[in-house]
Order: structure tokens, then C-alpha cells, then sequence
């Protein structure tokens, strides 16, 4: 039987590294159908969002020996899987990587959202990022030469942008969501906790009223069964003298009363403690007859408490036992609770009785001053007055009012029905006292007769939320993933952009050179020049296939002519002569000007 004080929840939340293995007593992990669809469509999300980036980068010119860089885009994909098995060092691989390829980055952003997620502790999680940001600055000054771009400061600046996109936004947001994660479970868990505590103190409050009925009965039962062996026993005298065969008659009597009462106390014997709550006093033909409850009010009146009682309705006193017992206890309660928490407020204890039930309400009006936090009830009074009620198949309730008092109000059946098997006090209480057995539920008969408990998960309420958080869940990161590859898209546009271009005039064409490589430096046919060369060109030399004109540089214009360049090719593309020469220029007249 649980004890007065109360049931105490010790709640132990251990930390330990989510990354830990223990390959002996590690159970083993199954994996559902959508949580591994899932996981491949994260993968190939994050995959996708590294090969656009490394497209888009190369689209735009900045993207030197595209193999190289895509064969390191393949190794950081082949890495992302196991990333939630070994995160440091899979972390720290594709950190280097991402300084060799900017395709690596969004996967690098994963692997440091993951890690930042799921590292507890603080210190390891600062080392690994920390680490991580290094990499990618080190390993893209590193290879700028070969990769990146030069001078050294523009390299340092591509190296920062890639380290913030891909390691330090995603580590925070992971570092962000992890400590919600964890928040929330703890609180939950905090929820849970206190909600099983409640649940157990309401089934102690329970029991101990019915172990109080119990022990009522008891003694009321005892001092009858005392009271019917007592006038046996003067039977007893009375017969031997006046009928002797009569005598072993009331022998029988007197001694089936003895052994009655004797198995009494050996059976509700066990409840002799909690006698001591319900004293002679209490116990009475008086009890809860109007009597004793204007002597109730009578005390809490010399108490210093303002009391009024309004009683409508003839007494109690030919009512069942129990019935009165209720309203005694109910008047009593009320009237304890008002001594405790609100001592200078003005009570009133009305009592209505008619030919259905008895109707008791205590009001009292608000405190001068509200209980403090350590000051306030544990509620587990009502709850037993609460307990004595229904069993009789009343009503009870009880709540603060708007004014700042409280009220209690109870309707108690004059002529209460005989209890059900599963209501009796004996069967329930049993049910509850047996909390490991798996066959009775620990927290009352609430949870018997079919109200969900609030520590289990309920799949009409429960699942939809799920589906709905991950929803959310997946679509933030899957927005968040395209807005860190467009900003690193954009950094590695801006240091590629603004770096310093080869300053000079560009190289002239020399001969020996192919058609492409002339052309490259900017070197092209111009019609006009072609024209005005054509009859004033020297002749061409020997092997020429095609020659161009171009109007660059070498075209210089000068009173009465025009210097030209030809370069010409011969049946290779090759660049086998660079002429220059003179053809003269035609003044050309106005229009209203006449020859």
C-alpha cells in the first residue's frame, strides 16, 4: 500500500556521445521502407545540388580542369553515405575536397549540418567545424595554383567563401537544430514525468480514501458486531435460567459473533494506521447529521474563520451511514483547506437536502494575499473527496472562481446503489496495488475504463503531426541547401570576377602561327579593309591559300593614303606572311559641293 508522503519519480537524462559504438550490446538497428527512401532522397537532393553547382561554376568559365574537379565531386558523393557513421573524418575529407572543387561544397554543407546535429558535446562540435573551415581555406590556397585563382589574396578570399557556405552557415543551423531536438525531448520527457507522477499521486489520493472507508468500516462494523456479542452473552445468562434448551443457541450466536469480528481485524486489521483519521468523534450515529456539521462550523468559527452555514432540507440522521460519513468528510475537508490557504476569507457551507440526494457546497472568497509557490495544496484532499463521491454514484467538483476564491460542490444520492464488482473498494484498490503484474494498469481507474494515457503516443493524433513536422523539416533543408549552393555560386563569381586580369597590350600575331591562334588574339577579316586593298596589294607569296585584311593596330591612316596589314595562310592554316603597304585614299566631296 503506497505510503502518506507520497510516490517520488526520479528522472536520470545521461548524455552520451549519439556517435558511440558498442558493438556488443548495440541492438540491432531495422530500418523501415520510408526511412530508407528517405534517406536515398536526401542523398540524391544533396548530390544534385553539387553537381548544379559545379555546372553552373563551369558554365561561367571558372571552372579549371573540369575532370579533376568532377572526379572529386564522384569521391565526395561515395563519401556523404557514411557520413552519420564516422562524421569527423568523413567531415574533415570533404572539407580538403571542397577547396580542390566547388561541386563538393553543398555535400560538405550536409556532412556539416549532420555532424553540428548530432555532436553533444560543445567542445567536440567547435574542434570538428573549426577544423573543418581550416581545411577548405588551407586546401584551396593550396591548390590555386593549379585550381584556383591567383594572386594568393584572391585564393584566400575564394578559400573564406567556401568555408562559410559549406561549414560554418551549416554547422550553425545543425548546432541550432540539434539543441531544439534535444529541448524539446528533454521537456517531453520533463511532460511525461510529471504527468506520471500526477497520475500516481491521484492513485495514492485514491487509495487512501478507500483504505479510510475501509478503516470507517471497520470500526463501525466492529462496535456492532462488539454490541450484538455483548447482548448474546446476556442472552446466554438470561436462558440458562429460564429455557436451558434455548442456551446453546445463544452459545452458537456469541461465539459466531466473536469469530466474525476476530476475522474482522485480522482482514482490515492491515488499515489500523490510518484509524487515526477518523477518531470516536467521527465515527458516531451523529456523524454528518446537521448537529455535527454546525459543530464543525461551530470550530472553524472559534479558529478566527467568518463561516456561515445555510442548511435547507430535514437532517441526515435517517440516512445511510455512508452518505453522512461523505458530507462530514466533504464539510470537514473544505473547512481544513480554508484554514490552510485562505484563513481571512469569508466561508459559506450550504447544505441542501431533499427526497433525491444531499447537495453540500463550500464557497470561500479570495485571500488577502495569493499562497506563494511552496505554499500551495497538492490537490489530493479533493481527490479522495472526489474518490468518496463517485463511489456512491454522486457528483463532485471543484475549481477556483473568477473572483479569486474556490468552490467546492458535491451531490451525494440520499439512497446510494450497491457498487459494481469493478467500483468495490477491496477490487479496485487491489487492481492498483498491483502495479508490475501486467494485468492491472499502475495509474488508476481512469486508464481501466478506457481513457488514453498521456505518456503514449496516440497514432489518430500522433502521426500527422510527424508527417507534418517532417514535411517542414525536409523542405527547410531543402531550401536552405539551394540557397547556400546560389551563395557560393555567387562568391566563387564575385573572386573570380574581380581578380586582377594580365595587364599590357596584347601579343601580335606571329608567323608560324594557325589560323585559330590568330584569330584568337583578335586578329579577323575586315570587308572594308579588304576592299580598299584590292588592286594596291603587293603579290602574294608563294604557297599562299587565303589571306585576311584586318582593321586593328597595324592600320594607320595618313594624308593622301591608307596603311594596311595582310596575313596570309597557306593550305595548312598557317601563318606564312605579315605585309604591310600603302593604297591611296579618295577625298570624298559634300553633297551640294560640285566637281
Amino acid at each position: 500500500m503506497p505510503t502518506p508522503a507520497g510516490a517520488s519519480i526520479l528522472v536520470s537524462v545521461v548524455r552520451t556521445n549519439p556517435f558511440r559504438r558498442f558493438p556488443r550490446c548495440r541492438p540491432p538497428v531495422v530500418r523501415a521502407a520510408g526511412g530508407s527512401a528517405r534517406t536515398v532522397a536526401e542523398l540524391a537532393g544533396v548530390v544534385l545540388a553539387g553537381l548544379g553547382t559545379y555546372l553552373v561554376v563551369g558554365r561561367l568559365g571558372f571552372l579549371p580542369h573540369p575532370g579533376l574537379q568532377l572526379l572529386a565531386l564522384a569521391v565526395g558523393a561515395g563519401l556523404l553515405p557514411v557520413r552519420r557513421r564516422f562524421p569527423g573524418a568523413v567531415l574533415l575529407v570533404l572539407a580538403a575536397l571542397t577547396g580542390l572543387s566547388v561541386g563538393v561544397g553543398p555535400i560538405t554543407a550536409a556532412a556539416a549540418y549532420t555532424v553540428a546535429r548530432r555532436t553533444v558535446r560543445a567542445r567536440r562540435r567547435a574542434r570538428l567545424l573549426g577544423a573543418a573551415g581550416a581545411l577548405v581555406l588551407g586546401s584551396a590556397v593550396a591548390v590555386a595554383p593549379w585550381f584556383g585563382p591567383e594572386p594568393v589574396p584572391y585564393a584566400v578570399a575564394l578559400g573564406l567563401v567556401l568555408a562559410s557556405t559549406a561549414v560554418v552557415v551549416p554547422g550553425l543551423v545543425g548546432t541550432a537544430h540539434g539543441q531544439q531536438g534535444r529541448l524539446l525531448r528533454a521537456l517531453r520527457e520533463r511532460g511525461d514525468a510529471a504527468e506520471r507522477a500526477r497520475r500516481l499521486a491521484d492513485s495514492e489520493a485514491r487509495i487512501h480514501e478507500r483504505s479510510r472507508i475501509a478503516a470507517e468500516m471497520h470500526d463501525l462494523v466492529g462496535h456492532r458486531l462488539s454490541l450484538i456479542s455483548l447482548h448474546a452473552g446476556g442472552l446466554e445468562l438470561a436462558l440458562d435460567r429460564a429455557a436451558p434448551e434455548l442456551r446453546e443457541e445463544a452459545v452458537l450466536v456469541r461465539r459466531t459473533t466473536r469469530d466474525a469480528l476476530r476475522e474482522l481485524r485480522q482482514a482490515l486489521g492491515v488499515l489500523g494506521p490510518l484509524g487515526r483519521d477518523t477518531g470516536p468523534d467521527a465515527l458516531t450515529d451523529a456523524t454528518g447529521t446537521r448537529a455535527d456539521v454546525e459543530a464543525l462550523v461551530a470550530r472553524s468559527r472559534d479558529g478566527g474563520i467568518a463561516v456561515r452555514l445555510d442548511w435547507t432540507g430535514p437532517d441526515l440522521d435517517a440516512r445511510p451511514a455512508r452518505v453522512r460519513r461523505a458530507v462530514d468528510r466533504l464539510v470537514r475537508e473544505a473547512l481544513t483547506n480554508v484554514h490552510r490557504y485562505a484563513t481571512a476569507a469569508h466561508v459559506t457551507v450550504t447544505v441542501v437536502h431533499d427526497e433525491a440526494d444531499v447537495r453540500i457546497t463550500v464557497r470561500n472568497g479570495a485571500p488577502p494575499r495569493p499562497p506563494a509557490a511552496g505554499e500551495a495544496g497538492t490537490g489530493r484532499g479533493l481527490t479522495g473527496l472526489r474518490e468518496r463521491v463517485e463511489l456512491l454514484g454522486g457528483s463532485f467538483d471543484a475549481a477556483a472562481l473568477p473572483s479569486g476564491g474556490f468552490r467546492v460542490a458535491a451531490t451525494v444520492p440520499t439512497e446510494p446503489a450497491e457498487p459494481t464488482d469493478h467500483e468495490r473498494p477491496g477490487a479496485a484498490g487491489a487492481a492498483e496495488r498491483r502495479p508490475g503484474d501486467g494485468r492491472a494498469d499502475p495509474l488508476g481507474p481512469a486508464e481501466a475504463h478506457g481513457t488514453p494515457r498521456a505518456d503514449v503516443p496516440s497514432d489518430k493524433g500522433g502521426r500527422p503531426d510527424v508527417r507534418e513536422r517532417r514535411t517542414a523539416d525536409v523542405l527547410t533543408l531543402a531550401f536552405g541547401l539551394a540557397g547556400l549552393s546560389v551563395l557560393m555560386v555567387l562568391g566563387v563569381a564575385f573572386v573570380y570576377a574581380t581578380r586582377p586580369h594580365q595587364s599590357g597590350p596584347p601579343p601580335l600575331p606571329r608567323v608560324g602561327m594557325t589560323y585559330e591562334q590568330v584569330a584568337g588574339l583578335g586578329v579577323l577579316d575586315n570587308a572594308a579593309v579588304r576592299a580598299a586593298a584590292t588592286g594596291h596589294e603587293p603579290p602574294r607569296p608563294a604557297g599562299t591559300a587565303g589571306c585576311i585584311y584586318p582593321f586593328n593596330g597595324a592600320t594607320e591612316s595618313h594624308p593622301g593614303g591608307l596603311t594596311v596589314a595582310r596575313y596570309c595562310f597557306d593550305a595548312a592554316h598557317r601563318l606564312i606572311s605579315i605585309d604591310r603597304f600603302t593604297v591611296p585614299s579618295v577625298r570624298d566631296a559634300t553633297p551640294w559641293e560640285s566637281p
